[in-house]
């Protein structure tokens, strides 16, 4: 069978990636159309000359080219449709898809929602209609991280203790290293969250705010806690990752130079794993952008879950437990405190909080209320 393929959200030159939105949506298509169970047959684009250069790259016909997906939906009734827009919009078109009656996979980028209730509410929209939901957390497919995961589920390093990240931040690249904190804890659940975030300067990626630094501590419910580091200061560890053991550690990408190492307890001595040069974003691959390898990875772990008829692993119930403690770590600075799960809080804490003006930064709107 083949399956047909639809892009919301092309974006702009992909050539000039920015940060509103690094142009995934043609990396999702080229990963998509490398896998030859799957056909890219058409593109919505709010911008119509985005819309038309992505015809012209992925050579679609022009009646397939379309600036509402709704649209879109209607005219070429897609298998799987992969969505790349910000955020804030990921909920409006994931669950109008998923009431189309038409799609049965839907592929989104991460971050997954820009609130924790519309995370809920895209995860609810596609379980009710049985299609399935999947988000693009492709790291979790790189050789570094599959390796040290071979590794903890051997008791190479006894039971799992703790996993330490450092890291530039919670809510964008943070997607990716919470959830690979959960693929390295089996997938546990998280039980609670502990943090505090730092916003002096303004960030702006994909239409959210972004802290300028951050910290949080979770703990799952086997007791394996997570913590991370992110921004200013998050050279905590000697690692971007540090995996702790009772009987040993991992260290991935460790400032000896190596992506992949370990020290089993009594054993002074680190030894190096061979990952076949592949690194914590992708490997380099003649003629292709930097990365495309784990995008690829995870398309077909799509369409492998969809034929299989079972979850993903890139699937909605993995992605909430990361949303969670995202959101959560958001709540706990809010609150002050530790934050106990399940969270019930269905904002987005850190954003309530900069247009509230009570962080350094202050927004504009803040200011002036305040000057009033």
């Amino acid at each position: 069978m083949t399956y047909t393929v639809a892009v919301v959200g092309a974006g702009p030159d992909p050539e000039n990636p920015t940060v509103e939105g690094f142009a995934m949506g043609y990396r999702h298509a080229e990963s998509f159309e490398n896998d030859d169970r799957c056909e890219v047959v058409a593109c919505a684009d709010i911008v119509p000359e985005n819309a038309q250069a992505f015809g012209r790259t992925f050579d679609l016909p022009e009646e397939n080219l379309f600036e509402d997906y709704e649209a879109m939906l209607d005219a070429v009734e897609p298998d799987i449709v992969t969505v790349a827009v910000p955020p804030a919009i990921h909920e409006d078109v994931v669950v109008d898809c998923a009431r189309s009656g038409v799609v049965s996979a839907i592929h989104a980028e991460k971050p997954m929602a820009h609130t924790w209730g519309s995370a809920q509410r895209m995860a609810q929209a596609c379980w009710r209609r049985d299609v399935q939901l999947t988000f693009n957390r492709q790291r979790r497919f790189g050789k570094p991280f599959r390796e040290a995961k071979r590794l903890i589920d051997d008791g190479e390093i006894g039971d799992l203790q703790r996993i330490e990240t450092t890291w530039s931040d919670l809510y964008d690249t943070g997607a990716h290293t919470i959830d690979l904190t959960g693929m390295f804890a089996g997938e546990a659940e998280p039980e609670w969250v502990i943090a505090q975030i730092d916003y002096r300067e303004e960030d702006v990626r994909f239409g959210m705010h972004q802290e300028n630094q951050a910290w949080a501590l979770w703990e799952y419910e086997t007791g394996v806690q997570g913590v991370i580091s992110g921004g200013e200061g998050g050279d905590f560890a000697d690692a971007a990752h540090v995996i702790r053991g009772t009987e040993g550690e991992i260290r991935i990408d460790s400032e000896t130079g190596n992506m992949l190492e370990i020290r089993r307890a009594g054993d002074g001595a680190w030894e190096t794993i061979d990952v076949d040069g592949e690194d914590l974003h992708g490997a380099n691959a003649e003629g292709r952008q930097y990365g495309s390898e784990y995008i690829d990875r995870a398309a077909s772990e799509v369409v492998d879950a969809l034929e299989a008829g079972r979850d993903s692993e890139l699937g909605a119930k993995n992605g909430l437990k990361t949303a969670e403690i995202i959101f959560g770590a958001y709540e706990s600075a809010r609150k002050r405190g530790r934050v106990d799960f399940p969270l019930d809080a269905e904002d987005n804490a850190f954003e309530a909080l900069v247009e509230a003006g009570e962080l350094e930064y202050v927004p504009e709107s803040a200011a002036s209320e305040t000057d009033d």
